[in-house]
């Protein structure tokens, strides 16, 4: 307390920096305190007069630095203060560029003149920013010159220079403008102009490694996912030298000191809705991150309330709309009866004040400058429930395709096999609920959600969403139906006389938001009304990928269109991604055929197995999309996370191919070369033994023609005694009957030969 009325008082907590009232509720009770005390009034007017001079700041109304002059020389600081501060002694923009000479020559004055810290910040921060303005003033668009490698659109070059010149800012544009990119190519110059040695990202857990490919693939930078247990994080955050860190919001929000300790140089906030909440323990954990540079990125940055634009804020500048109360109170209508929110004013004046920190572009302003369509593909991890399963299906085509590598044939009942686990493997990227209809592990329908959240904020926007499987678009309508957004549904069960009063509806109705369908609606249906499409899976050609984009990306289309494909993180969908050139078998289309697959002739069998093999290797570890603590998280909300529950799925599922029972096992025995002993005695129908007897000789042959394959075999059915060194013939029989039957079967034909 340095006087009594405010002007000089000051209190280090948050709340009097921000409330622009010069007091705080520890200065009050300091009043209470001393208030009870004898004499106060006379102690209170007895204040003495401060010998020293200082620079401090000023939190009563607008933040401004100031001088306070005392008593020491006061006539040669009066006079000096002319030269920096204004007649209120505020000191004046230009100086901030000279506050080193203008502390030299105050302690030059008096020894004990004082520089708070919470002052010398503020200098630091306003030399910087002034620098940054400068350097951008100077170069311009030259600063962009190969940050990445691609061509950015004007507004997004646009965006960068903002980002630069703001140093710290939110950046707002409609989803699809390629905000991740302009945040990327910002952390780049920063890096090459002003030598920005760390860059922390944080984003939610599905987004860590989309982030991860989008630098490597834009910048070939270094990037480290920070994952694993508490100690192992730490030692990335001390230890690992990439530029770009990307850490979850979840770890974020426990590591915030961790983070501290490391001293980034740039903080970003992707999907940044997550801190909206400013009374959220995450929202208020990631607020203590401290950065000197930062960038928000959000399509939504007032959703429901003006309370979430001031958190977003918050972050950027806590001083910029000062303290919560004064803001709502200066921009909030309120009922004068019941005292609830009816409406906001001086919006107009909120955009003023924030227009040099935010920027926000609607896609319809920078049409003209976006290309006829944006491809997008994002990477969405899977749960442990799903990876398992996954991955129990993978080995089983492995095996398989194994069996044919050794042999070169796969009998009818193999390929169907191979078929139904290949399906499943797509199938369970979506949803454990496609397989059997009770659980549903998944994260694609709340990363889709996501996505239609921002989406449908925006006026008149409309979205295509395709998935092959009937099951996975049930779950997202009746998604829809709870958030009470208007759509059609198109599947194989509804009958072709209704099927153009569905599109029909959906392009002229302007509640209808949202047109759902199978493959079934891949061709023939014209929804140009819509300028967003989202794939919820791979379709194994990419012919039929094309054609659902056909739907909207056609001629006429006046809109710019975006096409987002929801692809799981380390599954058979990222390897049919990287196969976008796939191989000539599956190009025809042999999966999306049907059963009659099975019998195709041998060299198109033999194409396809070749493509099978390469996209069913088994996954790098490195791709595991969830670390330990965040698995856990997960298992805690999602009951049963434990169980793994694998039916057949009916064959009376319409447009879904439907997989026939699991029949191999972990533990199932093969002979040495692949060869399936026991399956000749699984069936003794005779067409079965026929069909058996051709696979094995077919595989025979094909042993017998390789002199490695004849070396294994050998050894497999020979063995030696260790003892009298002689040389054993053995095969695998059923039991000890079937030699019996054998021997007595070869007698009778000796017998006869002999008569």
């Amino acid at each position: 307390m340095r006087s009594r009325d405010n002007s000089l008082n000051f209190c280090s907590c948050l709340d009097f920096k921000t409330n622009q009232l010069g007091t705080c509720k520890h200065i009050e009770a300091v009043r209470i305190h001393i208030g009870r005390r004898r004499g106060i009034k006379r102690m209170l007017d007895d204040i003495p007069v401060l010998t020293y001079s200082s620079l401090y700041v000023s939190y009563l109304g607008e933040r401004q630095l100031k001088l306070r002059i005392g008593t020491d020389n006061k006539k040669k600081f009066e006079k000096w203060a002319s030269t920096y501060f204004d007649k209120n002694h505020t000191l004046l923009s230009a100086a901030y560029s000279q506050i080193d000479r203008l502390l030299k020559e105050a302690y030059g004055i008096a020894p004990s003149f004082r520089c708070y810290e919470d002052a010398f910040q503020m200098i630091v921060a306003r030399r910087d920013q002034y620098r940054l303005q400068s350097l951008v003033d100077k170069q311009g668009t030259k600063l962009l010159k190969d940050l990445v490698n691609v061509s950015l659109f004007p507004y997004q070059q646009e965006g960068i220079l903002f980002a630069t010149r703001s140093g710290r800012s939110i950046l707002a544009d409609d989803m699809g403008l390629g905000k991740t990119l302009q945040a990327i190519a910002w952390s780049t110059l920063m890096h090459r102009q002003w030598k920005t040695q760390k860059a922390v990202i944080i984003c939610p857990t599905s987004l860590k490694y989309q982030w991860k490919a989008e630098i490597q693939k834009f910048t070939g930078s270094t990037v480290t996912v920070i994952e694993g247990n508490y100690l192992t994080r730490m030692s990335l955050y001390e230890k690992d030298e990439s530029y770009f860190k990307i850490v979850s919001y979840h770890m974020a929000g426990n590591d915030w000191n961790l983070i501290n300790k490391m001293q980034p140089d740039i903080v970003i906030l992707d999907e940044a809705q997550r801190i909206k909440n400013w009374k959220a323990k995450i929202s208020q954990n990631i607020k203590r991150i401290r950065s000197p540079y930062a960038l928000v990125l959000t399509g939504t940055p007032l959703e429901n309330n003006i309370e979430e634009l001031y958190s977003l804020v918050q972050y950027i500048d806590p001083f910029q709309l000062g303290s919560l109360h004064h803001f709502l109170t200066k921009h909030e209508v309120r009922d004068g009866h019941t005292g609830k929110v009816t409406g906001y004013k001086g919006l107009n004046e909120i955009g003023r004040q924030l227009s040099g920190m935010l920027l926000r572009r609607r896609k319809k302003e920078v049409l003209k400058q976006l290309p006829g369509r944006m491809d997008k593909n994002l990477f969405v991890p899977m749960t442990p429930v799903q990876t398992e399963m996954h991955e129990e299906f993978r080995e089983i085509v492995a095996r398989l395709v194994h069996k044919w590598r050794r042999f070169g044939f796969l009998n009818e009942q193999d390929r169907q096999r191979l078929l139904n686990n290949l399906n499943m493997m797509r199938m369970v990227c979506d949803s454990t609920y496609i397989i059997d209809q009770e659980t549903n592990h998944q994260t694609k329908l709340d990363e889709l959600f996501n996505i239609l959240d921002e989406l449908l904020e925006m006026e008149g926007e409309k979205v295509v969403i395709f998935s092959q499987w009937e099951r996975m678009t049930r779950l997202i309508a009746e998604g829809l139906k709870k958030r009470k957004v208007g759509f059609e549904n198109l599947h194989g069960g509804i009958p072709g006389k209704n099927r153009e009063s569905l599109f029909t509806n959906f392009n002229s109705d302007p509640a209808c938001r949202v047109f759902l369908s199978t493959d079934a609606g891949g061709v023939g249906l014209n929804l140009q009304a819509a300028s967003n499409l989202i794939n919820m899976d791979i379709p194994w050609n990419p012919a039929v990928l094309e054609q659902r984009i056909g739907r909207i990306y056609r001629m006429g289309q006046k809109k710019a269109i975006s096409v987002t494909n929801l692809v799981a993180q380390g599954t058979i969908e990222q390897r049919l991604l990287s196969m976008l050139q796939f191989k000539t078998a599956i190009a025809e289309g042999i999966l999306d055929n049907g059963e009659d697959s099975i019998f195709l002739g041998e060299d198109r069998f033999s194409k396809f197995m070749q493509s099978v093999e390469s996209i069913t290797q088994e996954i790098p570890k490195e791709d595991s999309a969830f670390d330990v603590e965040e698995q856990a998280e997960i298992a805690k909300s999602v009951p049963g996370m434990d169980e793994l529950v694998i039916p057949a799925i009916p064959e009376d599922e319409p447009l879904e191919q439907a997989p026939a029972p699991d029949v191999i096992r972990k533990n199932e025995a093969f002979g040495a070369n692949g060869i399936d002993f026991a399956s000749a005695t699984t069936s003794t129908s005779p067409a079965s033994l026929i069909q058996n007897g051709i696979s094995f000789f077919t595989q025979l042959i094909n042993t017998l023609q390789d002199p490695q394959a004849i070396q294994q075999l050998a050894a497999a059915i020979t063995e030696k005694d260790e003892q009298t060194g002689r040389t054993w013939l053995k095969l695998p029989v059923e039991n000890e009957k079937t030699v019996e039957k054998a021997l007595h079967l070869l007698a009778g034909l000796l017998n006869g030969l002999g008569q």
